[in-house]
């Protein structure tokens, strides 16, 4: 492990230097309105070194709105979705399908600005943050062409029993939608796109952390949709999503956090039977590694699982269960993978450890550091456990039990606990009693017993992952959970489905009623009713 230390203004690469950012415009109803009132100041979690001070850099601010900026943007929202008759969503799936390609086209060309901010907000890698951009990009281009797909399966009439009926996805209407601030853009836009594309109309607001980064596309948002399609909020989350929940004028929460916050959110809405929850919570993945496990290659895996962007990814590896006859080997050797993991600054070369962006957080680590060595872990690997400001060197736990607060609260950080297990019927017995159950990876080789471990796992968890870690992509696989993990399922083509209703228009195969269609038809006056494709 190299020294982590925190650098001096002049020790930044200019490429990577940012000028702060003090944002005072929001997007209500096309209009980027000017905000003079209160504004939260957004600090990085890199720390600036100054002689022998050494504080968080000051990245900017952003506008603080209250509940009266908050009903505004949602009262555009309503207005521009009208019932079901605005313009965006009676407007022909071709036509929202060229406005979100403007959109592409606008964002693309402020690809620098956003993948910097994205690295001081968050502290994640540079490479890993331009990677998220361009996954993103990736992610709307697929969205795309799987709406083209689909629209294409619905153009023609399906006939059943005398019926004749032409069957397509109609919006569900008002979407707020608020994104992590682990993947603040990839993430956000899993969920945006798809709900815009769709013919909804949206309130974004984006996460406590990694909110700068959308300031760049705020013109973006203005230029490509027309006005009240997506209108942007910020502020404290309590303060300015209770009037929108409680108005019942929300019809879709798009919500990708922490499973008490969204309860929170729910509850606030008059008419629960009304609001469709579409839901990214919370996950405590485990890994099994059993005693024929190619022990190079799960060490690798389990590694990268639970430490890649510092843990901080519903989909790390959260607890590692090791077979105790091979424990103290795989332990040994994970140990001295995570040493060798480089620590520092997001712009250097080979760095996986980085600054934590959350207020608290290495309090929090620490804490339950302290906890499994009260409960009788250690710190078993030689770096773990540097606490410097905003950063915190990995932890290894070893053993682990049940006793523990970090056998059964997800860390969300790099603190990786190990529980050695005798007979599977322990990481079973784990699973079974999980609030959560998002996915599970096996590391062995025996087809017997992967196979019998296999049934029991996908009705605890939705996705199985065999020697390899756990992971979203790619994206047109379901991406979901069990229990308190998730509500709704997102790949691109299921993003598409969750944000929309099957809706029909049916008839007798009458010859009145094949004239009166016929005519629809020819003339157009049906944006619904078509039989073109979209080429």
């Amino acid at each position: 492990m190299t020294n982590v230390f925190f650098p001096t203004e002049q020790e930044i690469p200019d490429k990577y230097k940012v000028s702060p950012v003090n944002q005072t415009k929001y997007l209500i109803g096309g209009e980027l309105r000017e905000w003079s009132g209160a504004r939260q100041e957004v600090l990085s979690p890199i720390c600036i070194r100054d002689g022998d001070k050494i504080e968080q850099k000051v990245l900017g601010s952003y506008p603080m709105l209250t509940p009266e900026e908050s009903m505004q943007a949602l009262d555009a929202a309503v207005k521009a979705y009208d019932n079901g008759k605005g313009v965006w969503p009676t407007m022909p799936v071709e036509g929202r399908i060229k406005h979100v390609e403007g959109f592409l086209e606008r964002m693309t060309a402020v690809r620098s600005d956003v993948v910097n901010l994205l690295m001081w907000e968050i502290g994640k890698t540079y490479p890993d943050s331009a990677k998220e951009f361009d996954r993103t990009v990736e992610y709307v281009k697929d969205t795309i062409k799987a709406l083209k797909g689909l629209d294409e399966q619905s153009s023609r009439f399906q006939r059943e029993g005398g019926i004749m009926a032409q069957i397509r996805r109609a919006p569900l209407g008002k979407v707020l939608c608020m994104g992590p601030y682990n993947y603040p853009l990839n993430e956000t836009y899993t969920t945006l796109i798809p709900a815009l594309i769709m013919g909804n109309t949206v309130v974004f607001k984006p996460s406590k952390y990694g909110v700068l980064l959308h300031e760049p596309l705020l013109k973006a948002y203005q230029e490509s949709f027309p006005p009240g399609v997506l209108n942007t909020i910020y502020g404290d989350g309590k303060t300015i999503i209770g009037p929108m929940m409680k108005s019942g004028n929300i019809d879709v929460l798009a919500f990708i956090g922490s499973c008490g916050v969204s309860n929170a959110i729910e509850r606030q809405h008059p008419k629960p039977n009304r609001l469709r929850c579409v839901l990214g919570l919370g996950a405590k993945n485990p890994g099994i590694v059993l005693k024929d496990a190619d022990l190079e290659s799960a060490v690798n895996e389990c590694v990268q699982g639970s430490l890649s962007y510092n843990g901080q990814r519903c989909t790390a590896l959260k607890v590692l269960f090791v077979e105790r006859e091979i424990a103290d080997e795989f332990v040994k050797k994970f140990s001295e993978k995570v040493d060798g993991l480089g620590h520092g600054m997001p712009w250097q070369d080979k760095v996986t450890i980085t600054p934590l962006p959350e207020a608290g957080k290495t309090q929090y680590l620490d804490d339950l550091v302290k906890d499994a060595q009260i409960n009788g872990a250690g710190v078993v690997n030689l770096t773990g456990r540097v606490i410097d400001h905003t950063f915190f060197s990995p932890a290894v736990l070893y053993p682990v039990n049940s006793k523990m607060k970090v056998y059964h609260e997800e860390q969300f950080g790099p603190v990786v606990p190990i529980v050695p297990f005798d007979n599977i019927s322990e990481p079973l017995e784990y699973m079974d009693n999980s609030e959560v159950g998002q996915q599970a990876s096996i590391f062995g080789k025996d087809p017997e017993v992967i196979g019998a471990l296999i049934d029991p796992l996908v009705n605890q968890v939705c996705r199985v992952n065999l020697n390899s870690q756990c992971q979203r992509g790619p994206d047109s696989f379901p991406f979901t959970g069990r229990k308190d993990s998730a509500e709704g399922t997102l790949s691109i083509t299921d993003a598409l489905r969750v944000f929309s209703i099957r809706t029909l228009v049916a008839a007798k195969e009458s010859p009145q009623n094949k004239e009166i269609l016929r005519g629809i038809l020819k003339g157009t006056t049906s944006q619904f009713l078509s039989t073109d494709v979209i080429l």
